[in-house]
């Protein structure tokens, strides 16, 4: 299975493809995508769209895992994630993927085994799981390769439940 971890946002939006296979975990890609503040939204927007359809073009993606959007003291910071989000979950409809959510606390319980863990131990297991050198930076990127990574815990425990 091929999962896309996803944290959105408009300036940088963390991704990660992550191949999983029994128990190994494999990263194909990963990084954190860029646009320019003072740029219109739409165009921000367009450039994210058109980000992840090369992406989702490049790997044959089975499924993509985001952030469940949560409430922000921040009003303004939460809306303009909500607009990167929803580019994100219209692109993954468009290529036919189907998107899964998770909180936070479902991210660090699959990861780390415990859902309030700090977030340089969700860093360490993820770069212990993909056998990276180093944590993955920015936090945008290793958020993102955790998202996978929780999916392709749930789906592997969602389908031994099937047998």
């Amino acid at each position: 299975m091929i999962v896309l971890g996803v944290d959105p946002g408009i300036a940088s939006v963390g991704y990660g493809v992550v191949r999983h296979e029994g128990n190994r975990f494999a990263p194909l890609e990963y990084g954190t995508f860029h646009t320019k503040a003072g740029q219109e939204l739409a165009d921000r927007l367009l450039q994210i769209n058109a980000f992840f359809e090369e992406l989702v073009t490049r790997h044959p993606v089975d499924a993509m895992s985001v952030e469940e959007l949560f409430f922000n003291t921040n009003v303004s910071t939460a809306i303009h994630v909500g607009h990167g989000r929803g580019v994100i979950l219209l692109t993954a409809a468009r290529a036919g993927i189907p998107v899964f959510e998770y909180t936070p606390m479902q991210v660090k319980q699959a990861v780390v085994g415990y859902g309030k863990a700090e977030k340089r131990q969700v860093q360490q297991m993820v770069k212990m799981m993909l056998h990276l050198k180093e944590v993955p930076k920015p936090d945008d990127t290793a958020d993102a390769l955790a998202l996978a990574i929780c999916h392709c815990h749930a789906a592997s425990s969602r389908l031994s439940s099937l047998r």
